[in-house]
This record gives C-alpha cells, sequence and structure tokens, in this order.
C-alpha cells in the first residue's frame, strides 16, 4: 500500500531548486528544527529550517517506496467516483466487496462486520491466496489475470481503482482536428466587429484557410455535420451566431483574467453616474410634441440607493448631471400622497429613531431619497460628465472624480442592471413604451405617448421611493449574514451602524454652486427669468443697481436656478457672503410641480389599499394610482389620461384667479427680453431659437 507521508531524517532525498539533495543532519534550536542538505555529488551544503523545506514550494520529496505523486497518478478518487452512474457505482461496490472477500474471507473486509456464513470455506483465510484467487474467478467467471489485477488496484486506490477511467476528449467533437478547431475559432473572432456572418460561410473560410496555412491535404477535413456541431461546440466560446451583434461584443469585451471590482464598504464612498435613453416616449411640455426622454441617475454603490433622477428630452446636458449630484446634497421632498415606509427622514436622522408624534407640532417633512455625501464619483466619458462646471464644483466639495474604462458598462454594472429593472418592471406597463429595440417596438408608439416629461420623472421618482428602495437585492449582502435578503433601504441602515457616523457637507453652501446660473439684472419689482418673476428682502441693497462682473455678464447679478423647481432661486449678497431664497410671486396660489419643463398635472390619489407585501401588488398599485391599471385596455388608459388631464386643467383654472399681467411694466420695459435694459426689441422668429441651449 502506498503511503501520503515521507519520513524526513538524515538520508531522506528532496528535489531542491531542480537539483538532488540528501538530509545529512537534523538539528533541533530556539528556532525550531533546521536541516542540513548536500546538494548533488559535490560537498556543497545548504543549511534550511525545516518548515522553510516544506512550505516554500522550492523542494519536493522523494519516495523511497516508488510512490508517485499526485500529477502521475491521474484524477483524485473524488472525481473518478462522482462521474460514476448509479449502475456504474453498484457494480464498483460489488466487485469491492468480491476483492476483500479474496482478501479477508469477509464481503465487509473485517470479522466484526461478518455476515452470516462467513467466511465461506473457498475463501477462509487459512488457505493459500492462489487458491482463493481461482476460486473467485470461477466464481465470477473471469481469469486468475483479472483477478489478480483487481487486487492490484484496490490496493493502490480503493474503490476508485475499480471504477472505469474517466475519458476526456482531446477535441472539440469526437476527433475533429485540431488545427481545424483553432482556425474556426479564430474566423469567429475576426466576426466580432463585423455584421453576422453564416455557418456556411464560416465553415467555408476555415476550410480555405486550414489549406492556405497548412497544404492542400495535410488536414482532414470535417463533414458538414461535423463541422456544424463543432461551431455550436465554439459558440460557448465565441458567440456569434445565436445572440445579437451588440451583445456578442460585450461579450468578447469581457477580461481574459480575474474579474476585479471596486468593493465599497460604506454608503457614499462611492456614487455611480449615467445617463440612458428611455424606452418609453413623452411629451415635450414646450414644443407638445412626442420625443425620445433620457433618464440621469445617481446611485450609491454600498446601498443602491438611488438619490437622484433626472428626465430630460434628448439630449442629456452638462447642467442635468451637475443638478442629478445636488440632489444627493439635497434630496427631493417626498409626495405628500407617499406611503409612510417610502419617506425618508431629514439629514442626519436615522430611519429608526422612535420619536413622539404627539409631540410635534405639524406634519413631519421627509425627502424622497437618503441624503448621501459622495466621496468618489465613477462617471463615463460623456461630455456632460467631464464638463468644466462639474469637475470645478467637485473639486471644490473635495469630490473625487474616477471615469470608468472606455465602452466598459459593466464598470458601472449595478446602475445598468437598474436600467434595465426599470425598464422591465416599469416603463413597460406605461403608454408610449417601445421596447428595448427596433425588433421589438411596437406598430406607432409614438401616438401612445400621453406623458409629459415631468409627469414621467415623477412616475420613475415614485417608483424608486415606494418599489425599488424596499426591493430584496441579489447584489446586497452581509458577509456575516450571507442568506439576510437586504433592500436597499436596509442596507443604508446597515451602512450606517456600520460605518458609525453620518458624513455631511463641510458647508451646506457649497451645494448651490451645482445649480445653473442666469445672469440678471434686479429691478424694483425682483428678477426675471423665462417670464417668471421672483422676489425676496434679499434684494432690497441692490434693486436698480449695476453690478460690478465683468465681461459677458456685464451690468447683471448672478441668479442660481434649480432645474428641478422653478417655485424659488437663490442670490448671493456679494457683501455679506449670504444665500437668499427669491420666491416666484406665483407660490402661494399654484400647487406646481418640480420641474422647469413642468405644466400642471394635479393627481386625485386613492388612499393607501395596501401595505406593500409584494413586489406585483406594489407595481399594480402604483399604475392604479396613475389611472394606468394592468387590467385596463389601451383604449381605456388613453380615456383615463385624458379625463384626468382635462379635470386637472379645470381644477387649475378654477383655482387661479385672474392672471397679473404687466402689472408693474413699462411701455419700454414691455419690448426688452427679460426687462433688462439695453437688450432691445423682441423678434418674435427668434425668441425661441436658444430655448434649448446650454449656456
Amino acid at each position: 500500500m502506498q503511503r501520503a507521508g515521507v519520513r524526513v531524517g538524515v538520508g531522506t532525498r528532496f528535489v531542491l531548486d531542480g537539483e538532488a539533495a540528501e538530509v545529512v543532519e537534523v538539528a533541533a534550536n530556539d528556532h525550531g528544527v533546521s536541516v542540513g542538505l548536500r546538494i548533488g555529488a559535490g560537498r556543497r551544503m545548504v543549511i534550511l529550517g525545516l518548515r522553510e523545506l516544506l512550505d516554500s514550494g522550492r523542494a519536493r520529496p522523494i519516495a523511497d517506496c516508488g510512490d508517485t505523486s499526485a500529477d502521475e497518478r491521474g484524477e483524485p478518487a473524488s472525481i473518478i467516483l462522482a462521474e460514476l452512474s448509479a449502475v456504474q457505482r453498484a457494480r464498483v461496490l460489488e466487485r469491492a466487496g468480491h476483492i476483500r472477500e479474496v482478501l479477508t474471507g469477509y464481503r465487509a473486509g473485517s470479522v466484526e462486520l461478518a455476515a452470516a456464513g462467513e467466511p465461506r470455506t473457498a475463501f477462509d483465510p487459512c488457505l493459500p491466496l492462489t487458491r482463493r484467487y481461482e476460486a473467485k474467478a470461477a466464481e465470477l467467471g473471469v481469469g486468475v489475470r483479472t483477478i489478480k489485477q483487481w487486487v492490484s488496484l484496490f490496493r493502490s486506490d480503493g474503490e476508485a481503482g475499480l471504477a472505469p477511467k474517466p475519458s476526456m476528449r482531446r477535441g472539440v467533437v469526437g476527433n475533429s482536428d485540431e488545427r481545424w478547431v483553432e482556425t474556426a475559432l479564430e474566423v469567429m473572432v475576426e466576426h466580432v466587429d463585423q455584421s453576422r456572418p453564416s455557418r456556411t460561410m464560416v465553415i467555408a473560410r476555415t476550410n480555405a484557410r486550414v489549406a492556405a496555412r497548412f497544404g492542400e491535404g495535410v488536414v482532414r477535413m470535417p463533414s458538414r455535420a461535423t463541422a456544424f456541431r463543432v461551431l455550436e461546440q465554439l459558440e460557448r466560446r465565441q458567440p456569434t451566431f445565436r445572440l445579437s451583434t451588440k451583445r456578442n461584443r460585450d461579450i468578447a469585451a469581457r477580461p481574459a483574467g480575474v474579474y476585479g471590482k471596486l468593493r465599497p464598504t460604506r454608503p457614499g464612498e462611492y456614487l455611480l453616474m449615467d445617463t440612458t435613453r428611455l424606452d418609453v416616449f413623452a411629451v415635450d411640455p414646450v414644443t407638445l410634441r412626442w420625443v425620445q426622454a433620457e433618464l440621469t441617475v445617481g446611485m450609491d454603490w454600498y446601498t443602491r440607493c438611488v438619490v437622484g433622477i433626472r428626465v430630460t428630452p434628448v439630449s442629456t446636458k452638462a447642467v442635468d448631471a451637475a443638478a442629478t449630484l445636488y440632489q444627493a446634497f439635497r434630496p427631493r421632498p417626498a409626495g405628500k400622497d407617499w406611503p409612510a415606509h417610502a419617506v425618508w427622514p431629514e439629514h442626519g436622522i436615522p430611519r429608526s429613531l422612535l420619536v413622539d408624534v404627539e409631540a410635534i407640532d405639524g406634519p413631519m417633512a421627509g425627502a424622497a431619497s437618503p441624503a448621501i455625501v459622495p466621496e468618489t464619483v465613477v462617471i463615463d466619458h460623456g461630455k456632460i460628465y467631464v464638463s468644466e462646471h462639474l469637475t470645478s464644483v467637485c473639486q471644490r466639495m473635495g469630490i473625487s472624480i474616477q471615469p470608468a474604462r472606455l465602452r466598459t458598462g459593466r464598470d458601472k454594472g449595478p446602475v445598468e442592471r437598474f436600467f434595465r429593472t426599470l425598464r422591465e418592471d416599469l416603463l413597460q406597463a406605461l403608454p408610449g413604451y417601445k421596447g428595448p429595440d427596433v425588433h421589438s417596438r411596437g406598430l406607432a408608439p409614438e401616438s401612445e405617448a400621453f406623458f409629459y416629461l415631468d409627469e414621467l420623472e415623477d412616475i420613475i421618482r415614485e417608483w424608486v421611493a415606494v418599489v425599488y428602495h424596499h426591493r430584496p437585492h441579489e447584489g446586497l449582502l452581509d458577509p456575516h449574514l450571507p442568506t439576510l435578503e437586504l433592500s436597499p433601504a436596509m442596507m443604508f441602515e446597515h451602512g450606517m451602524a456600520r460605518a458609525g457616523y453620518i458624513e455631511v457637507p463641510r458647508d451646506p453652501d457649497l451645494a448651490y454652486e451645482f445649480l445653473r446660473t442666469h445672469w440678471r439684472t434686479i429691478q424694483h419689482y425682483g428678477v426675471e427669468i423665462a417670464g417668471r418673476r421672483y422676489n425676496g428682502p434679499g434684494l432690497d441693497p441692490y434693486r436698480n443697481v449695476t453690478s460690478g462682473y465683468g465681461g459677458a455678464a456685464h451690468g447683471r447679478w448672478p441668479i442660481q436656478v434649480d432645474s428641478d423647481d422653478i417655485t424659488r432661486v437663490y442670490f448671493r449678497d456679494p457683501d455679506s457672503r449670504r444665500w437668499h431664497t427669491l420666491e416666484w410671486e406665483h407660490t402661494p396660489s399654484l400647487q406646481m410641480p418640480f420641474s422647469e419643463d413642468a405644466l400642471v398635472f394635479a393627481r386625485r390619489l386613492a388612499k393607501e389599499k395596501y401595505t406593500y407585501p409584494d413586489d406585483r401588488i406594489a407595481v399594480a398599485d402604483l399604475l392604479e394610482r396613475w389611472s394606468l391599471g394592468l387590467g385596463s385596455s389601451m383604449q381605456e388608459r388613453r380615456m383615463a389620461l385624458r379625463l384626468s388631464r382635462e379635470h386637472t386643467d379645470l381644477e387649475m383654472t378654477t383655482a387661479v384667479p385672474s392672471a397679473e399681467v404687466g402689472d408693474d411694466d413699462s411701455d419700454d420695459e414691455l419690448d426688452l427680453p427679460g426687462g433688462d435694459p439695453g437688450a432691445g426689441p423682441i423678434d418674435e422668429d427668434d425668441f425661441y431659437a436658444e430655448a434649448l441651449e446650454d449656456v
């Protein structure tokens, strides 16, 4: 029987650094056991610690009994036995019982486990082994040499020695020539960036290339059926025929080595930002035409919480990316009709904090998403993310910018997966859904586009808060509790408890730098932006005063505007360096959506019907709240949207008194765009020419 161990002592031989070595001395000292080795046939001596000799990988012992190493003995016993079918395993166990009976006289191999009538007379242990061989050969109907061979294999490897050896096929299919297989794979790789070829063309090119490279008749060409089977096997290594060409390119671009990833350890360590074109049409509130919408999101990598959402028409601008990042510092307020579990507490207050509701005066305000101060922003190489505005603000706020690799979507894998979840869980149930590609598009999806851009953003924001943040996520887990299913909201609480602190901006006023700057003059009635007048006490010292700014902004004052909330703008006093909030003159009387492109859309929402125990119920209820029940037909959905919008317009018309037009305008001011002196008369043809430009 072979042994797994080798005795180390004087005379034990090793292969050390490729040379033969023999132990000539073993000594114990304060640091352990050391051995003296004589290298080769010369007199060169080496003294090494026994642990270093055995663990460094430099030496390998040489057994005196002729034992072979693990590399020379083939597959491990566990692999050989695991490959057997139930019938083969039963046959091997039965054969092993016969061999144990030959060697010991008992099928179980021990007298303590002897069965009735054992040992049998022909296999009495007192008989010579040769007679027992002959008796067993006669019983099984095989030769004596076969029995001896079985005994030798059993003594060497146990039951695994009696099992049929695993058959490893060298070729991909049968005995196909490896040169033809490798050439076929080479041809398939060449079509990564090309249009999809047919299998017949790949086979023809492979045959021609093999003949030109190795000579005519040197390599045996496979038959057509065999060639098709070879390509089917190669499809696993290099997808070419089955998937879409875009998917094939993505698979081909995978790294060849071990996958690496950033591993966030706390909330806010990495913020992923990306923009995608939504698979649903919407209506532009300015032109009243259907447009393709783009979604820009900011996602905390550790918690998977979406902290910034912005829907814009094609194409997204740098100010939209800055506005999305601004929401991470200043979350949008939660909807007044949102369920309690979807509302986040104010920044710095844990969700699990116990508060006496009766001791609080007035309703408790909440946020639509958690406030997370990012340390590093992971972005792609889009122009909107590498703009001077965004990079300068991040530099001033101490936020690192880490660009992803070119055309490598897996570097922002979590946010890419969020886009897919959004499409499959929400967008495909909305009118105007056009599918992920041209092959999935309906007949005329643009004719069903009834949602305006701001309405679509409100739907996505509410779905994220109500459903996505409270759905268990496969990518969220605690290594100490791998079976515990965590949602982004639960992961946020876990991260806060694990990090032990909540990071807040060192200066809350720095968040205003994310907003877009509009240069306006300060009139006696305030400032005017896009036809809306804003006013506040902070403007009193500067009314009708020319600013000291020069250049393109000569004579005008900077006003910071949040595109998501047009009810107020912000002005910084140049003397006190304090920020002042300027409210729109119609804010007290109008309930406007928080969007610059918004039109009035007042929704009447049903009372909360469910506690959202199931994701499907949550999505169905959310669509029902928007008059888009899954059980309704497309015609019923259009009627519900029209009735809802007509009813909303009627309510807004009755709630708003007669509009105040030109209350303080003089005849000269009416000829000036925005009320700015020196701007010249209005050209009606060019008035909207720059309405969509990123200035």
